[in-house]
């Protein structure tokens, strides 16, 4: 590969990571930016909401002349076709790909680049991926307009199942029943629902590929960020399906390359909860992993006691913020705040406590902010997790810094992928008189604090 090949590859790449864009994500070995894994968030209001399809990307030699390869990785060992255009196999039909017949100016050029190849891919999941399907212009009697429904239903089902609560249950190590799994990596979901642990095709996975896994610490804070709407789909399309009805099978499937199986909701549930919990559990067992770090004097341990120094002595000079900061038990993998609500805001006069809990492998794994205050905020989920995204992952400031400035913020830009209490968000983006009741709410949880 030419320098220039990889110069450019590599600029793409910090391009995408200095992104402020939550939808996708990017990451290779130092070893090798020909070989790339991304992943792509499901956009909300579709079938495919906050799902994490993940894609693999080799650039050739010829890049940026020639389209890398992608191959849709996120398709249960090759046994779920998300889409007309993303195959079982792993086949991504795309004009610019070259996989798929366009038009003319649809083809590849080497003005494009990985991002305009993801956004392409993300434009595929849209709210009737039916329509990708080519002829279905011309489709438009009953049958038709019910396979649209059908599809969009068991397409929101296996998104739940696979890409979420499947992917969730490997990094945590725990099988759908809740036992604990010695070797999950490659295990995958019979269509059916239940447990199989036979093993992923070696051909489409290499063994470097598997144990690279860069995603595993996003999908765990996004699956707390968006815990509250996974549970309102599976409330709400449990008024659609029932469960054990089979899926329906489109005119563009075929056997081995089709999304064939069950609905089955309940199941979903008792699995997405038994997750919730086991997530808890590691984020509390981080405290206890953090004080035997800080006994052996670990450089994470030394490294965090040191920016709680300096955080500190940072607030306690800056007079446009007024919180306090400790330490529980003394650990520094824990952090107590008190955050007193700014004057002349909604959270004026509030007193509002927020913990943050620090990994052994910070900042690897990024810390798990809580509000233990309950706050009624378009921002904080009902549990009180926090949605924010720190400039720089490896300073805890920026983390503090964050939160406040999404707690604080009266007039942010439309963005369903920060409105991580749903109710909440109905409120404050309706209309006038929701906004004015969110603003009730918000106000009330405000006094509250003070009572505490």
């Amino acid at each position: 590969m030419s320098n220039h090949s990889i110069i450019r590859i590599t600029r793409e790449l910090s391009d995408l990571q200095k992104s402020s864009d939550l939808s996708l994500a990017v990451a290779c070995r130092d070893v090798d930016v020909r070989n790339v894994k991304a992943i792509i968030v499901g956009p909300p209001d579709t079938p495919y909401e906050f799902g994490f399809f993940e894609f693999s990307v080799r650039f050739g030699k010829d890049y940026p002349g020639k389209a890398p390869a992608v191959t849709a990785t996120t398709t249960n060992g090759g046994r779920c076709r998300y889409n007309p255009n993303i195959y079982a196999g792993g086949k991504v039909c795309l004009s610019i790909l070259g996989t798929w017949r366009g038009e003319r100016g649809e083809e590849w050029s080497s003005a494009q680049g990985l991002e305009s190849i993801l956004i392409s891919i993300q434009s595929l999941m849209s709210s009737n991926p039916y329509e990708n399907e080519p002829g279905f212009e011309t489709a438009n009697d009953e049958g038709d307009k019910k396979n649209q429904k059908d599809y969009v239903a068991k397409i929101r089902h296996e998104t739940l199942r696979i890409s979420v609560i499947q992917r969730l249950e490997e990094y945590l190590g725990i099988s759908p029943s809740g036992a604990v799994q010695p070797q999950v990596s490659l295990m995958i979901d019979d269509s059916d629902g239940d447990f199989d642990s036979s093993e992923v095709d070696r051909e489409e996975y290499d063994e470097a590929s598997v144990h690279f896994d860069p995603f595993k610490d996003l999908c765990k804070r996004r699956f707390l960020w968006y815990y509250d709407s996974y549970l309102l789909a599976i409330s709400k399309a449990k008024t659609e399906v029932t469960d054990g009805q089979n899926f329906t099978r489109m005119p563009f499937e075929c056997p081995g390359n089709g999304m064939d199986g069950k609905f089955n909701y309940t199941e979903l549930e008792r699995r997405l909860r038994l997750i919730r919990k086991t997530m808890d559990e590691e984020t509390e067992r981080w405290a206890a992993e953090g004080l035997a770090s800080k006994k052996k004097e670990s450089g994470v341990a030394s490294n965090l006691q040191r920016q709680y120094e300096q955080v500190v002595e940072s607030y306690k000079r800056d007079k446009n913020v007024t919180l306090d900061i400790e330490l529980v038990d003394k650990n520094p993998f824990v952090w107590a705040i008190t955050y007193f609500g700014r004057p002349m805001t909604n959270l004026d006069g509030g007193l509002f406590r927020i913990k943050l809990f620090f990994s052994p492998r910070f900042p690897e794994e990024q810390p798990r902010a809580r509000f233990e205050t309950q706050l009624f905020h378009h921002r904080i989920a009902s549990d009180g997790t926090p949605c924010y995204t720190a400039k720089r992952a490896e300073d805890v400031k920026s983390h503090i810094e964050a939160i406040i400035e999404a707690l604080e913020e009266e007039s942010p830009p439309y963005d369903p992928r920060t409105l991580v209490n749903p109710e909440a968000a109905k409120l404050f983006w309706g209309s006038e008189d929701d906004k004015k009741m969110y603003n009730r709410k918000l106000r009330r949880a405000v006094q509250r604090s003070m009572e505490e």
